[in-house]
């Protein structure tokens, strides 16, 4: 845990957060600046602030951070209808807090194809 890491203050309980879903890896709360009616932020709890920082054996972690977005996206009612996953690194890709975590979008028609 990192002392000064707002979503690892949200981990522990420290700042309120609207949790889905938490775990002995992983915890899910709702982003309070929703870009889209379901938007779900999916953290390790574990401090790792970004994708650069991940090592070997931290793959079954993010492999776990993407079976935890399935059962979200289930219990969400989105998992049909489809849904984006998002994770953004550096400050040319996005990235506002630097605590990796992953992006569940749903419940409209995503309107930026991505490929």
């Amino acid at each position: 845990m990192s002392n000064d890491c707002i979503f690892c203050k949200i981990i522990a309980g420290e700042i309120p957060s609207t949790q889905v879903y938490q775990d002995e890896q992983v915890t899910a709360f709702r982003d309070i600046n929703p870009a889209a009616p379901t938007h779900i932020l999916i953290v390790p709890n574990k401090h790792i602030a970004s994708v650069n920082d991940l090592v070997p054996k931290d793959e079954i972690l993010v492999g776990h951070l993407f079976t935890v977005a399935r059962k979200i996206a289930t219990q969400e009612g989105i998992a049909t209808s489809g849904y984006r996953l998002i994770i953004n690194h550096g400050p040319d890709g996005g990235q506002e807090v630097y605590h990796l975590h992953l992006h569940l979008l749903g419940g409209q028609k995503m309107r930026h194809k991505m490929g």
